[in-house]
């Protein structure tokens, strides 16, 4: 990495099932840090084990129990440069049994990408009491991540089909959270996306 770029950490953090890792490796692989055929050799395997959605997460999600769960279990890293900077991509996992793993990552990162799930049941989990969501944005914070990024992901599900409305209750809400942790809503960025379709 050239010494004039700025280095960035940037974890990726949020509920179980969430996309975190279908969402991050879908992005490496559109900004070609992998290739097709890698892609595809992912695709074959993940249909084999009747998990086709997961050939985007199996860029970051690695270890046989992993892909046979369908769950991150320890953290990926994976680094890339734009012009200006050099990032480290750390996919934290968003199960509860492995909280250690997504503190770690967590521990090591400038920047936080919290990735909350907009389907129908999901968001609702995962900002509940006992959610990830709440947990690792607190997490987060009190580890020092004062830069946040919220993906709003699945937009594309059938119970959510791009709701505009959907979109602004869940970052009023995970906004409203967010301000008693700490952060600055004005100051997060929301974006709505697909983590599988790009």
């Amino acid at each position: 990495m050239a010494k004039d770029k700025t280095h960035v950490s940037l974890v990726v953090i949020g509920h179980v099932d969430a996309g975190k890792s279908t969402t991050t490796g879908h992005l490496i692989y559109k900004c070609g840090g992998i290739d097709k055929k890698t892609i595809d050799k992912y695709e074959r395997e993940a249909n084999e084990l009747g998990k086709s959605s997961f050939k985007y997460a199996w860029v970051l999600d690695s270890l046989k129990a992993e892909r046979e769960r369908g769950i991150t279990i320890d953290i990926t890293l994976w680094k890339f440069q734009s012009q200006k900077y050099g990032f480290t991509v750390i996919d934290a996992p968003g199960h509860r049994d492995f909280i250690k793993n997504m503190i770690t990552g967590t521990s090591q990162a400038d920047v936080a990408v919290m990735v909350v799930d907009a389907t129908q049941g999901g968001f609702e989990a995962g900002i509940s009491r006992d959610g990830q969501t709440r947990e690792h944005a607190l997490i987060a914070y009190t580890l020092g991540v004062k830069q946040m990024i919220v993906a709003i992901n699945k937009m594309d599900d059938k119970t959510v089909n791009y709701s505009e409305k959907r979109y602004e209750d869940i970052k009023s809400e995970v906004a409203s959270y967010l301000k008693k942790v700490g952060y600055k809503p004005a100051k997060v960025n929301f974006v709505p996306l697909s983590g599988w379709k790009g």
